[in-house]
Formats: structure tokens, sequence, C-alpha cells
């Protein structure tokens, strides 16, 4: 009987039923990012979200479901008014529509999949961008807030490389390979175009943008800095710097998320697409520095654009990372020490390509020291010259005696003649003896000349003392190879017996040069000096 009375249930009655209805299709329309009342009432508009601050992350469930079940939702996926046909007190409701509707994802890697839906997010995303662009009043923080969220929805993802085939890492240049173009940069475009008309739009106010503009977007936006597609890295660049210059709170924690970039690129991965955009912001950041420079900065140029110089693939953003060095150069000119000594720290040794990039950096920077700077570091540069001078591949020996069309270089040598003259000498000597290639010996000689020109005396001094140099280098190598010789004659003539044999000294006394022979009557091996003795 309780069985019965308790298993009995009432239907329910019509007003239920039309509340569980509205109350299912609320949810359908939240979850499918519209999110709002489909009539334009003059009611506030519900979000989907309401997390406040959290939207800079863009790791919501709500944007994950969309992403992932998208057919779902595209077939929901329908146009909605334009602005031109709701009355003004209606439009923020539409925007915000628009809005949340646009966080609907689709899949771009199949060009026939969603035509429809594709091409009317897009037109929804311009006419955003319209609206924002003209507006004549401050965004309410309901605004700023579905901007924020629709934007993190779209731009924030996980970024994919195209597939390479393996190569050795020495010879692997990304310069080589074709870019890759993110086949939903149409729609990515269009976005990245929203957000910066957001960011930009005077009646965006900062002190409420920054409440979902905060670390956590910011962040995000520098991981899509390694995009593949140069496209979204050019944008990405605009953006960053307009939010740069529109959030000053934010200015300390951009360039110590840049900074920790560098940090990973040149010490763990050496693998990263958008070096070459961030040093072009800094450089820009850098240029806008108060002088007295702060010690903050200092240490900036020391410990990040230094180190940068060490990576392999510089090449890829040596132009940027130059400028951004010749800033700081020009900017306090007691830096100029530094970065040189730096400069000669990572000098390559092996790779000419990345040498002719230090020798173009290394012009600009003397071009903007000053004499008294120079003096404390051209005793180990013009060493450094002098052995890219005598290099065999003729490109570095041609840049670097190019150094000397320079005016400002060549009056800075000028100055201190007597100290750089004497260490390069020799090896403009030997490159006009001996190099290979007729346009470095030429180049050469009207160096020299140069200075015969200046410093007759003491070029013939250095020059004195360079063929006293050579005689004393071929007597040496003489005797070396009249020891040699003899020490090849006792291991030949000795080679079966057991005596060691005694050699008469003849030659003055050099450095001990010994051979091993094998001892038959010991049975092991016995060191033969020059001389014959063993020992």
């Amino acid at each position: 009987m309780m069985r019965q009375i308790f298993g009995r249930r009432k239907a329910p009655k019509t007003g239920e039923k039309d509340f569980a209805a509205g109350r299912s299709a609320q949810a359908f329309n939240q979850l499918s990012g519209s999110g709002v009342s489909a009539d334009l009432s003059g009611q506030p508009p519900v979000l989907s979200s309401t997390g406040g601050h959290g939207y800079g992350g863009g790791d919501h469930m709500g944007f994950q479901d969309l992403r992932i079940n998208h057919n779902v939702f595209s077939s929901g996926f329908r146009p909605l008014p334009g602005f031109k046909d709701v009355p003004n007190t209606e439009k923020q409701n539409l925007l915000i529509q628009k809005l949340n509707l646009c966080c609907t994802m689709f899949d771009f890697t199949d060009p026939a999949k969603n035509i429809k839906e594709k091409e009317i997010k897009r037109a929804m995303i311009l006419e955003i961008i319209e609206y924002v662009r003209t507006a004549t009043s401050k965004f309410p923080e309901v605004v700023v807030e579905a901007v924020t969220k629709m934007i993190s929805a779209n731009l924030f993802r996980t970024l994919t490389s195209p597939p390479r085939e393996k190569k050795v890492l020495q010879a692997f240049d990304l310069e080589e390979d074709e870019p890759f173009m993110d086949p939903a940069w149409p729609h990515l475009c269009v976005v990245y175009e929203l957000l910066l008309t957001f960011v930009q739009s005077p009646e965006n106010d900062a002190k409420l943008a920054k409440r979902y503009v905060d670390h956590s977007f910011i962040l995000r936006l520098l991981e899509l800095f390694d995009s593949e597609d140069p496209r979204e890295r050019e944008l990405l660049k605009t953006v960053l710097h307009r939010i740069y210059g529109k959030f000053m709170v934010y200015r300390p924690f951009i360039r110590k998320s840049i900074n920790n970039v560098f940090y990973q690129f040149v010490y763990e991965t050496e693998k990263h697409n958008g070096i070459a955009e961030l040093l072009e912001i800094l450089g820009s950041i850098i240029n806008g520095f108060a002088l007295p420079l702060k010690e903050e900065h200092k240490l900036f140029l020391v410990r990040t654009l230094i180190p940068l110089h060490k990576p392999r693939c510089v090449a890829m953003y040596h132009r940027q990372l130059t400028y951004c060095i010749v800033q700081f150069v020009e900017k306090d000119c007691k830096l100029a020490d530094t970065v040189i000594r730096g400069l000669i720290k990572y000098w390559p040794i092996t790779n000419s390509t990345k040498e002719v990039l230090f020798l173009a950096e290394l012009e600009e920077i003397l071009d903007s020291t000053q004499p008294a700077e120079f003096q404390k570091c051209m005793v180990p540069l013009f060493h450094q010259i002098a052995h890219c001078l005598n290099s065999s591949h003729f490109q570095v020996a041609e840049r670097v005696l190019f150094l000397w069309n320079n005016n400002t270089i060549d009056d800075l040598i000028k100055q201190n003649c007597k100290v750089i003259l004497p260490i390069i000498f020799p090896a403009l000597e030997k490159n006009i003896n001996e190099h290979w290639n007729q346009a470095v010996q030429s180049l050469s000689m009207s160096v020299r000349k140069l200075f015969s020109d200046r410093e007759p005396e003491l070029f013939d001094e250095c020059l004195r003392k360079y063929e006293e140099d050579k005689v004393r280098e071929k007597e040496h190598k003489l005797k070396q190879e009249l020891a040699w010789k003899r020490l090849d004659e006792i291991a030949s003539a000795k080679v079966t017996s057991g005596e060691a044999v005694l050699v008469s000294r003849t030659l003055p006394r050099q450095p001990s040069i010994f051979i091993i022979v094998w001892r038959m009557d010991s049975g092991c091996f016995a060191r033969i000096m020059e001389n014959g003795e063993s020992g």
C-alpha cells in the first residue's frame, strides 16, 4: 500500500512545463555562447559566465565545450539583427549577444565545413569592430568582460607546428623553410583587429579594463609569439606594444615576462619563432627610457641582450638585437666597454656567417663609442680584429677591413695608433703575403699604406720588429725540423734494437723533444730525448 501511495506521481501543471522548458532553453543558450535572452528587452543582459576577473587566462569550461562540440552549436548558429536595426537603448544588449555568440568555435582545418556559419561569424566580428571604433561613451564593465571573454576564447589556443623533416641541429636553418600559414588566419586576423581596436579605443577605461586584461591575459599573449605564422606575430607585436602604452601599471611585468622568454630561449631551448618581434617591441621601449638609466635596465642589457648573441640562429633576429644594443650605447656612452667585451666573449669561432654579423654590429657600436670608452677595450678588441683579418673566409677578412672606411672608427684608430698598429701589423703583413683572395690582399695593402703615411716612424719600427720575428721564427722552425729529422733517424736505425744511442748535441738547447720507443731488453717503453738520451 505504501509503495502504491508513494509510487504515484502527479502530472506537472502547464505552468511548470513552461518553466522547465524555459530553463532548458536558457541553459542551451548559455552553453552555446548566446548567454542572453533572445528578445531585446530592456532587462540587463545575463552573461553565460560571471567569473569576474578570470577571462584573461582563457581556460574556462564553457570555452572548452564550445571547441569540442562545435558541430552541435553550429546547428543553432544564426545571424542576429544589425546595430542599425535596433534602437540605441538596445544596442548594448545586442553587442553582448553578438560577443557571446562569437565564442562559438569552428574547425578551420577543413575549409568545406560550416562555411555559412564561418561567414556569419566573420561578418558579426567586423560589425562589432565598427561598433567599438565608433563608440561615443565609455564601455561599461559588462561590455569589457564580454569583449575579453570573446577574444580569449578565439585567440588563446595550443599552438601547433607543421611537420618537419628530422635534420641535424647544426645544419637546421629556419630561414630556408617556407613560413607556415595558419588556415584559421582569415578568422584570427579580425579577432586581432577587434583586440587592437578595443585597446586603442578612447572609450576603454584602463582602470576598468585592467581587471580583465590582467597578468594571465598578457602571459597568454606572449605565448602566442611562438606562432609559426609571421602574420600573427606581426599583429601580436602591435597589440602588445599598445597594451604596454595604455596600461602603465603592467610595464614592469611585461618587461620581466619578455626577459623570461629570452632566458628560456638562450639557456634551454634555442627555439622560438617570435624573438625578432619581441626585440622590436623592446627597441621601442628602450628608446623611451629616461636618463640616467636605471640599474634594472643596465642589468637587462648585461643579463639578457648580450647573451642573445650566443644561439646559433642569431641571424634570425640580429638586426633587431643590434638596434637594442646601439640604443643603450647611445643613451649611456659608458656602457660601450661592457657591450664590446660582451661581444668578444660570445664571438663565434667556426661560424663565418655569424662572424660577419658580429663585425657589422661592432661597426655600429663603435660608431657611437666615445674615445675614453674606446681606450678601455681597444687592446682585446684589436686582438680579435687581428684574428679576423687572417680568416681564411674572405668575407670575414673583407668585412673587418671595411671598418677603416668608417670615418668615426678611423679617427679612433688614428688617436690610438701607437697601441693598435703593433697588434694588427703582423696580420696585415700575413694577408699581403699569404692570403688567397686578391681583394683581401688589396684592402690589406690600402690599410697598410694608411698607417705608413700617418706614422712613418712607428710603421718602420713595427716593420723591423716583424722582420726580426720572422727570422727568429724561421730559425726556430729549422731547428725543430732538424731535431725531428735526427729523432726519426734514431728511431729508424734502432727500431729492432734494445740500445739507447747517445747523439752529440750540435744545436743550442731548446725545449725538450722526445719520442717513445720499445726497449726489447727491458720489455717496456722508453723515452728518447732529441739528444739521444733515454729517459
